[in-house]
């Protein structure tokens, strides 16, 4: 374009008295100006493009730099809030480790102390348990004492035995009730031995089935499968069913008893054996869950209402 314009303006500078000049040069020459103008408007454009920029760049310079000022005051900021909080986290340290050390000091002492009054209940508790069992031996001499000497033996003499060891030393009631306060207080071999008395002396009471059974059930609860087992025995074997309420409670008991012995099958026999002679009664659901925790199918069967009984204890 320069090398364009510098020879249109040498062309402009050739004298006018040519002959050579033409309309054709006139109209060059116009050209020629516009086109300078057009190059002067184009630079205008340029620079006012430039300075606008130019006062952009100065005024994103001045944002920069301001937020550069704030970021460092913010930084100061947080650097003073840091310090103080790290200052105010010792004060409350050096307030509360103190007392905190303190109260754990007496926590312990007072641990310590209620152990020992643990102890003491403990020992009082065991103290009051063999007075009660020394009142009840006191008790049941008593009675013994109080009970009336049996008649001398017939004249002649009997080749029996002595009628001391025969003739009952405790009435029956007052027997089986107090071998069901021992043993519901936890004294368990004292209520077998009140229990064994009561079927020595009373075997044929309508008690004795049901103390055949507690003696069972306490071979069971301290965990003497054997006897247990043996016992559960007596309750189905050596007593009717018309007048033995026990005989649900002895099979399932006698279940349970095979199941921790590892006899699982003689165990699920039994509760069958409930769930067949005593489909209504309460055990009857729980000898059902008993086999399926076996994993062996079981259902309730349907029976005729129940028999109204009461049940002793």
């Amino acid at each position: 374009m320069k090398v364009r314009t510098l020879g249109v303006l040498a062309l402009a500078a050739l004298p006018w008295s040519l002959p050579a000049a033409s309309r054709e040069m006139q109209e060059l020459q116009r050209d020629v100006g516009m086109l300078q103008d057009q190059v002067k408007a184009l630079q205008r454009s340029q620079d006012e493009k430039m300075a606008a920029l130019t006062d952009k760049m100065t005024a994103l310079t001045v944002l920069v730099q301001q937020s550069l000022d704030a970021a460092g005051k913010a930084n100061t900021g947080v650097a003073v809030i840091q310090s103080g909080f790290q200052q105010n986290l010792k004060d409350l340290e050096n307030k509360v480790v103190a007392p905190v050390a303190t109260v754990n000091t007496r926590i312990d002492q007072m641990s310590m102390d209620f152990r020992t009054l643990q102890q003491a209940v403990s020992d009082l508790t065991s103290l009051i348990s063999k007075l009660q069992t020394q009142m009840s031996d006191l008790t049941n001499a008593v009675k013994v004492i109080q009970t009336p000497s049996a008649p001398p033996p017939p004249a002649g003499g009997g080749t029996g035995p002595a009628a001391s060891t025969e003739t009952p030393s405790i009435p029956a009631n007052t027997l089986y009730e107090s071998a069901g306060r021992d043993r519901t207080s936890g004294k368990l071999d004292l209520a077998i031995d009140e229990y064994q008395k009561y079927l020595k002396w009373y075997a044929d009471t309508p008690l004795a089935p049901n103390a055949q059974f507690y003696i069972a059930s306490i071979h069971y609860s301290q965990g003497d499968y054997e006897n247990a087992l043996h016992e559960f025995d007596a309750v189905l074997e050596k007593y009717p069913e018309d007048t033995n309420n026990k005989i649900p409670d002895a099979l399932y008991l006698k279940g349970m008893t095979l199941v921790k012995m590892g006899l699982r099958t003689q165990g699920a026999d039994e509760f069958k054996e409930l769930l067949k002679r005593f489909p209504n009664h309460d055990l009857a659901r729980q000898s059902c869950s008993q086999l399926t925790s076996m994993g062996l199918k079981c259902t309730v069967p349907r029976a005729a209402a129940p028999k109204s009984s009461r049940r002793k204890k």
